[in-house]
């Protein structure tokens, strides 16, 4: 079986997003090259002291242990395969220690930030300025900006409200959306399908748009299309995704460092988690594996605690004044 063969497994099978698709070639291409064999001929290099010494390599070469765990994880996964496949009895990987690395806290915005942006930007998603694109020619440029500024602001709302990655974002489509219901239906890694609640004012918002898209795309309106797509009808892609949000969260404040996707799943989790929603209510709406994955979100929390603490407490400040 060759690397191209696994690539394919994760794609069509595994339903693994192109991103991770991506990196888990490159990472397999680069092993095949430090062995010096073809993708064909690697089976004979995939036992304990080679993965080893690949390992050592990585490490040599100065990579992050975040970059070495991503080739380490490529190859377990190409390797699980092959078990799978019967040409190997067992995964090397397994037996090769990792190096430690450094846990970091996810990156998130505040509630309070979150909300002033949303009321800030609230025009763009309102009646009133919808009926003023309905007025216009859909081909104008004066449409064309009032549509993507819809967009992009309703990106921001799903992706927060929800929770979503964004290749879930992306995969949206017009039967995801049940609104008798008032709950969007998600399909995750590994194909997983999970439904998410819809908050009343989400639910008008993507209604409104709706209007708006069959306005701008007449011709897309049909059950398996995509839910979210571009002034000329096309189906988002991550590019655009990740301009919309770092268009949108510009220079508002308290909305500071990276402006991505992730980080407003992350702020949504976390914002969840002081609000008192249970770990396995957010592992469901993030749509986690395992619970582990969502325990994470547990130490923002507990940082912003010690951080209050250790502004409160008496002693703490009279140590202050003493140093």
């Amino acid at each position: 079986m060759t690397i191209d063969d696994y690539i394919a497994y994760i794609r069509d099978v595994r339903r693994y997003s192109p991103r991770t698709q991506e990196l888990y070639a490159d990472a397999l291409k680069q092993f095949a090259d430090w062995t010096q064999e073809a993708p064909s001929g690697l089976t004979g290099q995939l036992i304990p002291s080679r993965i080893r010494e690949y390992e050592a390599h990585l490490i040599e070469k100065g990579l992050k242990p975040r970059t070495v765990h991503l080739q380490m994880s490529a190859l377990s996964g190409y390797c699980n395969y092959l078990v799978k496949q019967g040409e190997l009895k067992s995964n090397p990987v397994r037996t090769v220690r990792r190096p430690k690395m450094e846990k970091r806290l996810p990156e998130y915005y505040t509630e309070g930030a979150m909300d002033a942006y949303l009321q800030e930007s609230e025009h763009a998603a309102g009646e009133e300025e919808l009926q003023i694109l309905l007025s216009t020619d859909p081909k104008s440029k004066l449409a064309k900006e009032l549509y993507e500024r819809r967009l992009r602001r309703l990106v921001v709302s799903i992706l927060y409200s929800c929770g979503l990655r964004r290749a879930e974002l992306i995969g949206l489509q017009q039967n995801s959306l049940d609104e008798k219901r008032q709950t969007l239906r998600v399909r995750g890694k590994g194909d997983k399908m999970r439904e998410i609640p819809l908050i009343s004012s989400l639910l008008q918002e993507i209604s409104l748009y709706l209007r708006a898209a069959s306005f701008m795309a007449p011709g897309e309106n049909h059950p398996e299309a995509p839910l979210l797509i571009t002034a000329t009808g096309k189906k988002l892609y991550p590019e655009w995704v990740d301009r919309a949000v770092k268009q949108e969260l510009a220079g508002h404040a308290g909305i500071t460092g990276r402006k991505s996707p992730h980080v407003l799943r992350h702020s949504l989790a976390t914002a969840l988690l002081e609000e008192g929603a249970g770990l396995n209510a957010i592992k469901e709406v993030l749509g986690h594996s395992s619970l582990a994955a969502t325990e994470v979100y547990t130490h923002n929390s507990v940082e912003r605690l010690k951080a209050q603490y250790m502004n409160a407490h008496p002693r703490a400040k009279n140590e202050d004044r003493h140093d």
